[in-house]
């Protein structure tokens, strides 16, 4: 896709948004073509939706892919305004992205039921009832962006890792390996984003079902000083564990590391700096996992080389044909 516009924003595993300029016609035929191209190259159909803000652009995404006549490619612009009224007042409110079950519940009992309902609400009165955030949602749908394509998704105030569990643990050994891990991945990211933590929360939860023994533990650690080192980052996790209650299922655990600030933002003093830190151990990790894989290196438990039980299960994976030379698909002719 990043061959039709420079600005391009990842927003998920499978959607993307394109900043891109031209007529109406100009886009619709831009969006048959990017709709083209991707078929051809990954055998994926996708739909197109266009439009002059992010918000709109998702609506019209859902009507490209709803309404037959528009082949997979919807300029929202570009239709009739007669049938995007009665678009907009037969569908509920919820399917306004970003708006979520919660905020749709508070909606209903304002009167506001539909995205027309929605977008014809005083925008201060969203604002005063809600946030900001559900204000700017409601002026891109009368066609104000307020919502810039972002190339690069920062972690701005907090970065969590989660996961499922396929088998539930039960045990401190496997769960010290689990926040062993998260954690280690926790430190990737932040520093892919060149960002540090100073607290650092670790819980676990047994499944919504399970209420003959239903447990949520928590535990959160203030860090000795802003960091994104692994060995700091899994020592602080490890807090969780005397919390833990053997022969309990636990069906997820996380990590959530907050006050973040951009590293070096403030030099620290040499006796406030650990050993492994001023030799740079979390960059080499991340430089040995970059070059062998993610599974190539760990601390402690997390360098375990046999695939834990717990792991989430990825069987029903798509393969990565154009991206990894040991998936690459091999044809066989008669």
């Amino acid at each position: 896709m990043s061959r039709f516009s420079a600005w391009i924003e990842v927003y998920s595993i499978d959607e993307a948004f394109l900043g891109l300029r031209g007529t109406l016609d100009e886009l619709h035929a831009v969006g048959h073509q990017i709709k083209a191209e991707v078929l051809k190259l990954t055998g994926l159909p996708v739909c197109v939706g266009i439009a002059k803000t992010k918000t709109l652009a998702k609506l019209a995404n859902e009507a490209a892919k709803k309404v037959e006549q528009l082949r997979g490619v919807c300029v929202w612009d570009r239709v009739p305004e007669a049938t995007r009224e009665h678009v907009l007042r037969r569908l509920p409110v919820i399917e306004v992205w970003g708006i979520g079950p919660r905020v749709t519940k508070r909606l209903n009992t304002m009167g506001i039921f539909t995205v027309a309902d929605f977008r014809a609400t005083d925008p201060v009165l969203i604002r005063n009832k809600f946030s900001i955030v559900q204000m700017r949602t409601l002026l891109e749908l009368r066609g104000t962006p307020c919502i810039p394509l972002e190339e690069e998704r920062e972690i701005k105030d907090q970065l969590i890792y989660s996961r499922s569990f396929a088998e539930p643990v039960t045990n401190r050994e496997d769960m010290e390996q689990v926040l062993s891990i998260y954690a280690q991945m926790a430190s990737t990211r932040l520093h892919r984003h060149d960002r540090e933590a100073k607290v650092l929360t670790a819980w676990a939860m047994t499944s919504y079902f399970n209420e003959d023994q239903s447990h949520q533990p928590a535990a959160t650690v203030a860090l000795p000083g802003y960091s994104a080192d692994p060995v700091v980052l899994t020592k602080a996790a490890k807090s969780l564990l005397p919390k833990i209650r053997p022969g309990t299922r636990y069906a997820r655990a996380g990590i959530v590391v907050t006050d973040l600030r951009p590293v070096g933002a403030q030099p620290m003093f040499d006796q406030f700096v650990t050993l492994h830190e001023a030799k740079h151990i979390g960059p080499l990790l991340e430089q040995i996992k970059h070059e062998h894989g993610p599974a190539a290196i760990g601390l402690g438990r997390a360098g375990l080389r046999e695939g834990p039980a717990w792991q989430m299960r990825r069987n029903m994976m798509s393969p990565r044909y154009t991206t990894h030379w040991d998936e690459l698909l091999t044809v066989k002719a008669a």
